[in-house]
């Protein structure tokens, strides 16, 4: 049996995935075909705390850094019918991961190494890779990360198409659980 959430027009969308898979500019695109608005959290996190999230990370660390994090995604999923792209390591907190999974249907936006790293080099704002060998880590977080990302609801390909292919996969798999199928 089939116990994942049934969609419905109050049903919050939250897409999970590693850095530079996409999940902002997938969340944006599939907001605008939803007709639903589109949270970042991490910008949430920023504005909560009035602090950039490298900034955060430097002064008080990712154990503070998470909590907030936990926090922001509940108040987030306390709303309704909204997209909510979550940072890279949001999902692997096991309370985030549950507040997720009781007030959302989570979408995994899987990419490879080569993508990834491709596309983590546009941008030098990840606190996780900083100082180090941006590959490296990344080969690192797919080692623990994608077994507990397959926990999502559904996982969906993001590739170097463009993004608007995977928001048409989404859009499949969600009409497929409207269906109720």
């Amino acid at each position: 049996m089939d116990d994942r959430p049934r969609l419905s027009e109050d049903t919050n969308v939250v897409l999970v995935g590693l850095m530079g898979a996409g999940k902002t500019s997938v969340g944006k695109r599939l907001a605008e075909r939803l007709k639903r608005p589109f949270i970042d959290a991490d910008s949430e996190i920023e504005a909560t705390v009035g602090m950039t999230i490298s900034e955060i990370f430097a002064a008080h660390g990712e154990a503070h850094f998470r909590d907030c994090e936990r926090r922001v995604i509940a108040r987030l999923l306390a709303g309704s019918g909204s997209v909510l792209a979550t940072g890279g390591g949001a999902f692997m907190d096991r309370e985030t991961r549950r507040l997720i999974k009781r007030g959302a249907v989570s979408v995994w936006l899987k990419a490879d190494l080569d993508v990834l790293t491709r596309r983590v080099a546009r941008r030098n704002t990840r606190p996780l890779l900083a100082g180090g060998d941006p590959r490296a880590i990344l080969k690192s977080l797919i080692d623990v990360r994608y077994p507990v990302y397959a926990e999502a609801d559904h996982t969906i390909e993001s590739t170097d198409a463009p993004h608007e292919a995977a928001v048409g996969k989404i859009l499949d798999a969600l009409c497929t659980m409207r269906a109720g199928e």
